[in-house]
């Protein structure tokens, strides 16, 4: 397997990968608008390679992280928080689900965050996945979803944090770009 990152002349096979991952056009259609909008920048894509053959893509975007309010009255703005980014999505075309392809994504682009200085690395997924690689549900550590999560999918909503920058326990708000600020991509 060869893991690259991608190029704009990969958007068809990116999108053929996530219409096959999920059978739907829904998440092809995120992918594109994530890859095309500004707010998102930048964007960490990775494309997975199989025999030649597009197998596995995995997108992180842009988020942006706030304090609480400041106690000084004369601040025009909450605190920024260091650099984060959203994982959403990743797909493993139907074939080849099950060989790691996903984790080994998931572990290329969290070093390629690591370097670029990328602090928290937020996703909404499955825990039980997300958890194997290194994520842990974010709300028990005060980060709030841009939108909120359903107490019932609270675990759901995870980070995993890369490096010594991370600001640790507190009343943080994530915000994300703008094709992934609307409420319906929130719930899980």
């Amino acid at each position: 397997m060869l893991i690259r990152e991608t190029a704009e002349s990969d958007l068809p096979a990116i999108l053929r990968v996530h219409r096959l991952a999920f059978g739907q056009e829904e998440e092809a259609g995120l992918t594109e608008a994530i890859l095309r909008d500004p707010s998102a920048q930048p964007v960490v894509s990775l494309l997975a390679m199989v025999d030649g053959e597009p197998a596995g893509h995995i997108l992180f975007s842009r988020a942006r992280l706030f304090g609480p309010e400041p106690s000084d009255p004369r601040s025009a703005s909450p605190e920024a928080g260091p650099a984060a980014a959203i994982l959403a999505p990743l797909a493993v075309v139907p074939a080849l689900q099950g060989q790691g392809i996903g984790g080994a994504l998931i572990r290329r682009g969290l070093e390629d965050l690591s370097r670029a200085g990328t602090a928290l690395v937020f996703v909404l997924g499955y825990p039980a996945y997300y958890q194997r690689h290194g994520f842990t549900t974010a709300g028990r550590l005060g980060f709030a979803a841009p939108y909120p999560i359903a107490e019932r999918n609270a675990e759901a909503w995870m980070v995993q944090m890369l490096g010594d920058d991370s600001p640790g326990k507190g009343d943080w708000r994530v915000t994300c770009a703008d094709t992934l600020n609307k409420p319906e991509y929130w719930v899980e």
